[in-house]
């Protein structure tokens, strides 16, 4: 069996959701508190999500549990080619950075508002590297892929209101992440949408 920790409203989850409906791989969920992860604390030696459990083996880290299900589950796969492994560490490691020292940069006593400026430029730039890629594509890399599934949950701010999330991180994405007519860009955020409605 395999089991995610999880808490509301996770972008990193959600790739994991996404990847598990891609590849029909069933996925029994353990909701967790954000201001309580005892629970995961407890199973990973760490409190981040999401967290698998396959019968006592534990993989931690989105990535890391997408690579799991690829070697799992080797069909369809998600790491179609080193373009798509590249592409998921350089969204990780350059991409996921501005947002979140934004987020860093306004709780800080004196918030430096310049910095901050810069920062969101860059985050609203990429929305051109994004509608680039994806001209002649329905997905990221041709065919869906960890890429899509490293991507959607952050970008699909660009179109997403729920009301129901107050996550601050999610705030910062929902204000620099506006299409400003990135049709192709707001397709594939249509498309994730209508083909795993599920996740």
């Amino acid at each position: 069996m395999l089991r995610v920790y999880r808490i509301p409203f996770s972008t990193n989850v959600e790739r994991v959701a996404l990847a598990a409906a891609y590849k029909g791989i069933p996925l029994t969920w353990i909701d967790v508190p954000a201001d309580d992860r005892s629970s995961v604390v407890e199973a990973s030696g760490q409190e981040l999500v999401p967290v698998l459990d396959h019968d006592g083996r534990i993989v931690f880290d989105s990535t890391a549990i997408l690579h799991y299900l690829d070697e799992l589950q080797p069909e369809p796969r998600l790491f179609t080619s080193a373009e798509v492994e590249i592409f998921v560490d350089w969204f990780n490691r350059v991409w996921k950075v501005p947002p979140n020292a934004i987020e860093a940069e306004r709780g800080a006593d004196r918030p430096d508002q310049d910095r901050i400026a810069e920062l969101g430029a860059e985050t609203r730039a990429s929305l051109d590297l994004f509608e680039w890629l994806l001209d002649g594509r329905d997905w990221l890399f041709g065919d869906f892929s960890a890429a899509d599934c490293a991507a959607f949950p952050f970008l699909k701010y660009a179109l997403d209101r729920n009301d129901a999330d107050d996550e601050p991180f999610h705030g910062i994405l929902r204000e620099l992440l506006v299409s400003d007519g990135h049709v192709l860009v707001e397709g594939w955020i249509r498309r994730v949408d209508a083909t795993y409605p599920d996740r």
